[in-house]
């Protein structure tokens, strides 16, 4: 992963973290290959093996299930618990720990996802509920180079500080800003009323979403032109043949 390190510490480089979190993404498994029993961890080559072993070792337990999520435009099979809430699949199943265990009441936001354009808490949702629908987590918002400046903006900020409800954070922010892309302050607050930071970020998330906005908002900018033969003047130029890199005649 691209890092640089500065003054003793390290810097991680938002391209690394888009690295990273495209890698978490790819690495969520797409098919069921194997069928492991919960309880005594034996594995099955298909589930109506792990269904016969049920009923012959574990009679009157409850048989788990299997669903298939879209989870940042990716569709995966899953063995689960009929009881798994949302968030437990998508970090238990499928490797992704963005969204995060925190209040399990539904009160802090800090497990907050995206499903079908809606902030959701994953902790309060069962995940057969969601087959069907598009579900995106901040690791797809940090695979997106889109909202680079979003994230840039929490940072240079200091929009957190132990950053264990920042995902649940920039979620909710995302979704303000894709359905209204020049909110007010009083928007904002009003958006991220429903999640909570225990260590009092609050003032610094308007103070993000808001230059992001205005970093979003203006044009592309044009890609250099790639240095010529001889330096940055190529032919002619300061450091190009027949410049003055070279003198002249």
């Amino acid at each position: 992963m691209d890092k640089q390190e500065k003054a003793g510490g390290i810097r991680v480089t938002f391209e690394a973290a888009q690295a990273q979190a495209a890698a978490a993404i790819d690495a969520a498994p797409s098919l069921l290959t194997q069928y492991r029993c919960p309880l005594c961890r034996k594995v099955f080559a298909c589930y109506d093996d792990l269904k016969t072993h049920y009923a012959m070792e574990h009679a009157g337990s409850i048989l788990p299930i299997t669903i298939s999520l879209n989870v940042n435009d990716k569709d995966s099979e899953m063995l689960i618990e009929p009881n798994w809430t949302l968030l437990q699949a998508l970090q238990y199943r499928l490797g992704l720990t963005g969204a995060k265990h925190m209040c399990e009441r539904g009160a802090c936001g800090s497990c907050t996802v995206i499903i079908d354009g809606r902030p959701m808490l994953s902790c309060h949702l069962l995940a057969v509920e969601c087959e069907g629908k598009k579900i995106t987590t901040v690791e797809g918002i940090a695979a997106d180079k889109k909202w680079k400046p979003l994230i840039d903006a929490y940072c240079k900020w200091d929009a957190m500080q132990c950053g264990y409800c920042t995902p649940g954070f920039l979620v909710t922010a995302k979704v303000l800003l894709d359905r209204n892309p020049n909110p007010t302050e009083q928007d904002i607050k009003e958006a991220l009323a429903g999640n909570i930071c225990i260590c009092g970020t609050y003032p610094r998330h308007a103070q993000a979403i808001l230059e992001a906005v205005e970093v979003m908002a203006r044009p592309p900018e044009e890609p250099k032109p790639a240095p010529g033969p001889g330096g940055p003047g190529g032919f002619g130029g300061f450091g190009g043949f027949g410049g003055f890199g070279q003198g002249g005649n």
